[in-house]
């Protein structure tokens, strides 16, 4: 009896691992996955500047999106004498908001009317699509699956806390930082200095940056 009980849990085993996310890798099959989403607005021109209301019109369209650091504002226009014209307005609407403008606009649908820009709000999201998997039991498989889950919880904290999931696709141009002599020069300042609460002196930090 006992035999014959493990011989149809090893069945049962063999059976319900080889269903589920197959994951034969180091690396999971769960890799975070980047979405864009592109708002539009097109607001008039009058001559130089924006026609009367549509900065105040632009401004509440980019509170009602919540506008933020990772999203890319940029502009479109139907000749490059316009956009040109309306970017000085339109950045400073987006300065309100700690924001800048991108240098070249992605393609929308449809054209800008004549006389009008258009401003484009590009979002990315960050995400795991599938997870949680508990597809494939916790258990040994014979075809040398790791657990379905396996890499849902890591690369699912890396979507969810990346400030900007454009980070995601591309590294970034080195553009300066700090000095290497001024960070050490700092650096031992605070190690050697006594502790101020023992009458030390107080230690000015020092870097370059932009």
């Amino acid at each position: 009896m006992n035999k014959t009980f493990k011989l149809a849990l090893a069945a049962l085993v063999m059976t319900t691992a080889a269903c589920g996310t197959e994951n034969r890798g180091l690396e999971s099959v769960h890799q975070p996955v980047v979405q864009r989403t592109d708002y539009v607005i097109d607001i008039g021109m009058a001559g130089n500047d924006l026609v009367e209301g549509e900065a105040r019109r632009l401004s509440d369209w980019f509170q009602s999106l919540n506008v933020a650091y990772g999203d890319r504002i940029a502009i479109d226009a139907a000749d490059d004498f316009t956009a040109a014209t309306a970017r000085q307005s339109v950045a400073g609407v987006a300065a309100r908001f700690g924001m800048l403008l991108s240098d070249t606009a992605p393609i929308t649908a449809g054209e800008v009317p004549q006389g009008a820009v258009r401003v484009v709000v590009s979002r990315v999201v960050a995400r795991t699509p599938g997870c949680p998997d508990w597809s494939r039991p916790a258990a040994p498989d014979l075809d040398a699956n790791m657990m379905s889950n396996f890499g849902c919880a890591t690369n699912g904290n890396i979507a969810a806390m990346v400030a900007n999931p454009n980070d995601l696709l591309e590294g970034r141009n080195h553009t300066g930082g700090a000095s290497v002599s001024h960070v050490t020069k700092t650096i031992g300042a605070h190690r050697g200095a006594a502790p101020s609460g023992a009458g030390g002196t107080t230690i000015k930090s020092e870097g370059v940056g932009n």
